[in-house]
């Protein structure tokens, strides 16, 4: 089976967004974003829960749309609202079973995109293969965490680090 894989910036702290999903603190182009962009076109499926489904809106993004066109893109969410013509998946609620039978179905490689809560059941649950941090030199103070409110301990092993010239450390775990 293909790995699922958290791919995401986080603020030392721990925050992958700020107050009202203030992304500013983070990179938005250099090697670190170059390298991310690369990974993204190997991912072929896409996961997420709504609300990060629906920050794309204040880039843009229009309801249905694939914010990642070259992958199948599934959005768990009882309340979100799509065309029936929509780019994407709508899932109405997440269940082990039903990840495992996405990540059966993928061609490659799954993106859980996004985070916070819909992360924090995932790890849970089991159900993340490899966590990519993309560590940021600053401190958010409050915002949506890493892992939500994940209260279960997890260990994993760190199989890869490399540094960026502007501060940031990549750093790559398997579950």
């Amino acid at each position: 089976m293909h790995p699922i894989v958290y791919d995401v910036a986080v603020s030392l702290d721990g925050f992958i967004s700020g107050a009202s999903g203030d992304v500013s603190k983070f990179a938005h182009e250099g090697r670190i974003v170059d390298d991310y962009r690369k990974r993204l076109e190997t991912y072929k499926t896409a996961i997420m829960g709504r609300k990060t489904y629906e920050f794309g809106y204040g880039f843009g993004l229009k309801p249905g749309q694939n914010p990642y066109p070259h992958m199948r893109t599934v959005v768990f969410s009882g309340a979100l609202e799509v065309p029936e013509n929509a780019d994407i998946s709508v899932c109405s609620r997440a269940s082990p079973d039903e990840i495992r039978k996405i990540v059966r179905e993928s061609v490659g490689s799954v993106y859980l995109c996004g985070g916070g809560d819909f992360a924090g059941w995932m790890l849970e649950q089991g159900l993340i293969d490899r966590l990519i941090l993309k560590r940021a030199p600053c401190v958010i103070g409050s915002g949506t965490t890493l892992f939500g409110a994940c209260s279960r301990p997890i260990s994993m092993s760190r199989i890869r680090t490399e540094t960026y010239e502007n501060g940031y450390l990549l750093e790559e775990f398997e579950a």
